[in-house]
Order: structure tokens, then C-alpha cells, then sequence
């Protein structure tokens, strides 16, 4: 039978949790100092204040006043929270109390155990938050009583009927490995030059999402993004062509780009790749189908503008609610943050098309995490629930031997378009070709497109050109160009 799980009052960690901590059980939170343990215990307090489970703080470092304003300070209701306050007091300091028989531990430790034992018997916690409990080591004679001490502590709370989380101190020449085996689960809160993150290493009872999860504290408290598993995510969905609305570019597809595939379009700065994507967002637009594109390089006003001016109507799309643009800052922006963003336009708004502007600045996102990892398992999750996704990736070289991707990313793709510049009798054109297409088969030449006030022109095939993929393109018998 499963038992009913208690919530973390923290967005997202109860998906990396399964649902939430098991009842009965005690839980070590490690990190540095200012990783967050406070706020994590806070959050799991209030929580029970929401509902009417009695809980209680006890700290042996910061004093109570200063948690309850620090927590209110992110709209937490730490008024309702129970604190026991056995951190040292100015008069303590004043009086500088002397031990000249007994060893400071032997004196300390008996009067510490009596106001513990009294509150919680008065007040019968359910949750309970204890920062930290390394403290414990200081009023204990060795390794072994430390430990016997612990045990015994966490016992008497685990059979009054709390669920408790501690935190721990940890040095170099105090480790907490012990307090490890000790409890129940091990929650490790990290905090360094790439950021803010949380992993879960043991878990008794229950399997976990493991990994590393990006985590933001903010003026609201804490939130943590779990890393995406796209196998725990399906959707049912028609596979079905979606077409763009030019005619001559579906030709070129053999009907369009198929639901829940990947296409990658590739190509030189300025070639029309938003472009392109954009077009197909404005045929879905017409079919009530909503779309979102993040652009990680251009603003909404700046893509509202040039999108006009090729006839495609941005503006009235994201008004009427067809379409999303929502550019992004991936210096100010984890990959689990993004796949989060993502995945709520897909969850709650039904978004159909998503398209990613471009490779490059996702790349900046990672913060020195893997790319192809983390844009595969974004692709994944979007083909699982039926979304088409549209990758956008610039190529370096505007001329020279032709390549689908400078960074290996062509097998994510079940789609590959590109677009590369022409020279024609002195005056660059443009042109776009289909490399691969799992699906279906597709047209194997290469048109001419133009990018008009009146929207995209793709002209017939230029079935006359040659040594594309060399880099530089010849007409056969003199040819000068479809018309």
C-alpha cells in the first residue's frame, strides 16, 4: 500500500522526490553556507502550518527572531511555526561562564536534552526542522556517544510521530559521513560558478530523479527545476504532415514537416531560417493551433518588425494567442530552467509547434553542460507529447564545403532543411534544399526562395545546378537559372 507522501512546499521538488517526503522518516540536508538549507526547511514547515500540522524549527545557530523575519521576508507564515531557540544568547558571552570540573559537553548537554524533550512533549510536531544537528557533536565526548545520541534523538522523534529534516555543519576535520548512514534520505544542496543546484543520493523507500536540478532562490523562496526525463512524458498524437502554406516548399517536403518530428534548419546568418519556421507557425495559426519560438538573440519587438515585412503577421498571431514569443537570456538561464519554461507552454497552453532561436544561444544556457544531451532530451520530451519542434542552427561559413552543423547535432534531427547563398552572374541569391527526411521522401534539387513583402517565393527546382556540397555551385552547359 502506498502511503500518502508530505508535500516540500517547494515548486518542483516533489517531482524529484516522487511526490514528496515519507512520512515517519528523517532527512539530512547538506550544503555550504547560503546554499539554501534555511529556506528549504522553512518551506517544508509551512507547509504544515497550511495544514494544521503542528511544526516546529529548532536551531542551535541563528536565533529565532532573525528566521521568522528572514522567512516572512519571502511571504512564508513562519509566525504559525513552533521555534526552540538553543542558540547562544549575548548574556551567555557577558557572564563568560566557566567549566572547571566537567568537560563543557558533560555540563551542556543536560539541560539542552531537558528543553528539547519538554517542548516536544508539549508540542507533538509532525514536521520538524533541526539546523543543524552537528551541534550534538559538541556536546558529546567522542564519535560513539555522537552517534548513540543521534540515533537515540532521532528515534524519540520518529516515534512521537514527526518526519524530520536536519541539516549538517560539515568539515574538513568534522565530515558528516555518519550523519549520512544515519538517515533516511540525503539531500545535497551545491552552490558554485555554474550555479545553484540540488541532487538527491539516497532515498530510502522509494525511487528518486536523479542527477543534478537547478534551483533559484528568489523573493518568493526557493524553487528547483528537475532535470527532464523525456521517458516519463507521453502523449497520444496523429501523425499527420503539416503543411506551410507555399505550395513549392511542400513540394520540396512532399507535404510538409510530419507531428512530433524534429527539423533542424540550417544555414548562414540572414538565409531566412526564422523565417521559414515562422511560416509554418503562421499555416498552424490559421488551423487555432498555438506555437511558441524562444529567441535567444532578438527581441519580440525586432522579430514583430521583420516578420511583417514578409507578410507574416506576428503581431496579430500573438494577440489573438496563436503564437508566443518569449525571447530569453541564457546567461541569466539554466537548461533545467529552460525545458521548465518549455514544458509549461506545452502542459498548460497546448503549444503545438515550439521553435528553439537559435542552437548557439541554448549552447550558452548550459553553463558548461553537455549540449547534445540537453537538447536531446528537450527534442525527446517535445516529440513524446506530440509537439513539432523547429531548431534553428547558424552556420559559421556563408560559402566554402557544404556541412549540416558545425556541432554534430544532425542526428537529433528526423528533418534537416538548409538554406545557402548563391551567386548568380554577380548578385547573391538565396536557395534551400531538404538534406534528410525520416518519414517520408522529399525532393532531392534545390530551389531558389526569396523573401518578399508579399511573403516567401520559392521558385522551381534548379535541377541544373551543380556541386552544391562542394561549396561552389556550377551551372551545367552555361546555365543561368531558372526562371
Amino acid at each position: 500500500m502506498n502511503q500518502k507522501r508530505l508535500s516540500t512546499g517547494i515548486r518542483g521538488f516533489d517531482e524529484v522526490l516522487h511526490g514528496g517526503f515519507i512520512p515517519g522518516r528523517a532527512y539530512l540536508v547538506r550544503g555550504g553556507p547560503g546554499s539554501g538549507k534555511t529556506t528549504l526547511g522553512l518551506h517544508f514547515l509551512s507547509v504544515g502550518v497550511a495544514n494544521d500540522e503542528p511544526s516546529m524549527y529548532i536551531t542551535f545557530g541563528e536565533p529565532a527572531e532573525q528566521i521568522k523575519s528572514n522567512g516572512a521576508a519571502i511571504g512564508l507564515n513562519t509566525e504559525a511555526m513552533h521555534f526552540l531557540d538553543l542558540s547562544p544568547s549575548a548574556e551567555f558571552f557577558s557572564q563568560m561562564e566557566t567549566y572547571d570540573i566537567f568537560s563543557p559537553a558533560e555540563v551542556e548537554r543536560e539541560p539542552t536534552t531537558q528543553k528539547l524533550i519538554e517542548s516536544l512533549d508539549e508540542i507533538k510536531p509532525q514536521r520538524v526542522f533541526l539546523d543543524a544537528i552537528t551541534q550534538f557533536r559538541y556536546m558529546s565526548t567522542d564519535a560513539f556517544q555522537f552517534r548513540k545520541q543521534v540515533l537515540s534523538f532521532m528515534r524519540f522523534l520518529l516515534e512521537g510521530g514527526a518526519t524530520v529534516i536536519f541539516t549538517s555543519e560539515a568539515s574538513r576535520s568534522a565530515p558528516d559521513e555518519d550523519l549520512q548512514f544515519m538517515s533516511d534520505g540525503v539531500i545535497h544542496l551545491h552552490n558554485n560558478s555554474k550555479g545553484r543546484t540540488l541532487q538527491v543520493t539516497k532515498f530510502r523507500g522509494s525511487d528518486f530523479r536523479g542527477g543534478f536540478h537547478a534551483v533559484r532562490l528568489t523573493d518568493k523562496g526557493m524553487q528547483i527545476f528537475p532535470r527532464l526525463q523525456p521517458e516519463n512524458y507521453k502523449r497520444e498524437y496523429t501523425n499527420q504532415a503539416i503543411a506551410s502554406g507555399v505550395p513549392e516548399l511542400d513540394q520540396l517536403l512532399h507535404g510538409g514537416l510530419e507531428r512530433g518530428t524534429v527539423t533542424l534548419l540550417t544555414g548562414p546568418t540572414g538565409v531566412g531560417k526564422t523565417t521559414i519556421g515562422l511560416q509554418f507557425m503562421k499555416e498552424a495559426a490559421g488551423r487555432g493551433e498555438r506555437s511558441v519560438i524562444y529567441t535567444f538573440e532578438e527581441t519580440e519587438e525586432a522579430l514583430v518588425a521583420r516578420s511583417e515585412g514578409v507578410n507574416i503577421p506576428v503581431h496579430a498571431m500573438i494577440k489573438f494567442g496563436t503564437l508566443s514569443v518569449v525571447p530569453i537570456d541564457p546567461l541569466h538561464l539554466s537548461a533545467d530552467e529552460f525545458a521548465n519554461i518549455v514544458r509549461q507552454e506545452v502542459e498548460e497552453k497546448q503549444a503545438r509547434i515550439v521553435m528553439i532561436d537559435s542552437v548557439a544561444g541554448y549552447q550558452l544556457a548550459m553553463h558548461g553542460d553537455n549540449l547534445i544531451t540537453n537538447l536531446h532530451a528537450l527534442c525527446k520530451y517535445l516529440q513524446n507529447m506530440g509537439v513539432t519542434v523547429i531548431v534553428v542552427n547558424e552556420m559559421e561559413h556563408i560559402t566554402g564545403e557544404f556541412r549540416a552543423t558545425d556541432i554534430g547535432i544532425s542526428y537529433i534531427a528526423d528533418n534537416i532543411i538548409f538554406l545557402r547563398y548563391l551567386e548568380i552572374k554577380g548578385e547573391m541569391r538565396k536557395a534551400i534544399g531538404v538534406l534528410k527526411k525520416r518519414l517520408s521522401d522529399f525532393e532531392k534539387t534545390l530551389r531558389e526562395i526569396e523573401l518578399t513583402r508579399y511573403g516567401i517565393k520559392v521558385g522551381k527546382p534548379l535541377s541544373k545546378l551543380r556541386k552544391i556540397l562542394s561549396g561552389t555551385p556550377e551551372w551545367a552547359d552555361n546555365y543561368e537559372g531558372e526562371k
